[in-house]
């Protein structure tokens, strides 16, 4: 196998991310200290030592409260609550990197575009240029009532604002000013050239945004576009936006076809099939042999919270968890939470029924992604075999305990993927955008926000 293997770490500023329990683990050591920025300094230079190429970070804005109808068990659970900004943290973990990429996740649902755009832009500039934004349309419902909505936009409504704040995004970021406004002339006296900043003039359904972009062009212009679609309407907004998508197939199948399908829709959308790079969640333990591994995972199966567990699949799924039995088999219930989180456990595999418990125990240990245990000559065969059976580009890894889950993915996983040849001994020089696709710091022509740059044709 050729192609080479993208890893993602998978993190979120809270006191546990994806598996509610583990925080009480001895040898954790987020929980109590995810509000102290040297942890994740540490996290970072980490990740940056085993060449990882980038640091995602989740975020809500608004607490898993469908389980039972309140948030008790999250917040028994620490199940991404209490949660910090994530934007924070990067300027300090860049400021002690070179290298590692910051995927932000941002909704367009609780925060104006123009205010949002010079924050993205700021933060470009303070990375030198490694900054990508996770782009959530947000699912929770409490979100929307602590900001003074009566209820969450329906599915189809929130893509529709989506577009639009894109479309804002873009021409604040592409269009507002020339590549050579700054001249910084200090004879003359001008800083920006006047004739080369331009308003934006944008009057939509949602959005009314006259001025112009308040930051200078940054390295990339618009930050690497994250998007996490795998609802039918998820994946058609991110073929035709996104750069990297984040899915979470249970099997290869499911996720051989969701991978295919968003190529083709890629293509659908006037780009190439390449300008789409997919990962899939996964969680890894490794351990130097594989009975070291299962005993971790025995280990680590201890501090699990089935309650917290099913607080966070409520919220994923939209469905109240707590109305089942744990044997009674799961039915597709429309909601209007994460579709692709209900379809992966009811619709999309056929041949299996899956039972409350069964969910649970599937999401107790990463969330809603595959749980790959052994050596790293076992798990780099697993992974290599995604690849290969799904035309997977990647994965976005979580962690159980942190940071030794990552530790151990740089200290034992890479060196054995290294070795196959799977991935890099180096990262490239350069922004983020041209270490992910080697051709330059900007959005290719084919991206719609391409075609709103001044003199696009």
């Amino acid at each position: 196998m050729s192609k080479q293997i993208r890893l993602n770490a998978f993190a979120m500023n809270c006191v546990g991310h994806l598996s509610p329990g583990l925080w009480r683990h001895p040898r954790d050591q987020q929980a109590a200290r995810y509000t102290d920025i040297h942890y994740w300094i540490e996290l970072a230079k980490t990740l940056e030592r085993g060449k990882i190429d980038g640091l995602f970070l989740a975020d809500v804005l608004g607490v898993y409260d469908v389980y039972h109808g309140n948030a008790d068990a999250a917040l028994s659970a620490g199940a991404q609550v209490p949660a910090n900004d994530p934007l924070q943290l990067v300027p300090a973990m860049a400021a002690a990197t070179e290298h590692l990429g910051f995927g932000i996740t941002a909704s367009v649902s609780f925060e104006h575009p123009f205010p949002f755009a010079r924050r993205i832009s700021t933060l470009d500039h303070l990375t030198g240029g490694r900054a990508g934004w996770n782009i959530v349309t947000s699912y929770l419902s409490s979100g929307a009532r602590n900001l003074g909505l009566k209820q969450q936009l329906n599915h189809q409504q929130r893509y529709a604002l989506a577009e639009e704040y894109l479309e804002v995004c873009y021409k604040l970021w592409e269009a507002s000013w020339d590549d050579d406004a700054v001249v910084a002339d200090r004879a003359s006296g001008v800083y920006a050239d006047p004739r080369k900043v331009h308003p934006i003039e944008h009057k939509g359904e949602h959005f009314e945004v006259p001025g112009f972009h308040l930051s200078q062009p940054s390295p990339q212009r618009t930050p690497v576009l994250y998007q996490a679609g795998a609802s039918s309407r998820g994946k058609v907004f991110a073929a035709g936006n996104a750069e990297c998508v984040f899915v979470a197939a249970p099997t290869r199948n499911i996720l051989r076809d969701q991978v295919a399908d968003l190529r083709r829709l890629a293509v659908e959308a006037g780009r190439q099939a390449s300008d789409v790079l997919v990962l899939n969640q996964l969680t890894v333990i490794v351990a130097p042999t594989d009975a070291e591994a299962l005993a971790k995972l025995e280990d680590y199966r201890q501090y699990s919270d089935r309650e917290g567990t099913l607080a966070l699949v409520s919220g994923w799924t939209g469905i109240d968890f707590g109305e089942y039995a744990p044997d009674q088999v799961l039915r597709h219930v429309q909601s209007d939470a994460i579709q692709s989180a209900v379809d992966a456990f009811s619709a999309a595999d056929p041949q299996r029924q899956w039972t409350a418990a069964e969910i649970a125990d599937y999401c107790a240990l990463g969330g809603d992604g595959p749980l790959l245990v052994g050596s790293p000559q076992t798990v780099a065969d697993q992974l290599q075999a995604w690849v290969e059976e799904t035309d997977v580009d990647g994965f976005n890894l979580s962690s159980l305990v942190a940071p030794e889950t990552f530790v151990d993915i740089v200290d034992l996983l890479v060196p054995e993927l290294q070795a196959r040849g799977l991935f890099k001994r180096e990262y490239e020089q350069g922004t983020l955008r041209h270490k992910l696709f080697g051709q330059g710091d900007r959005l290719g022509a084919s991206h719609r926000a391409a075609k709103l740059r001044r003199g696009a044709e």
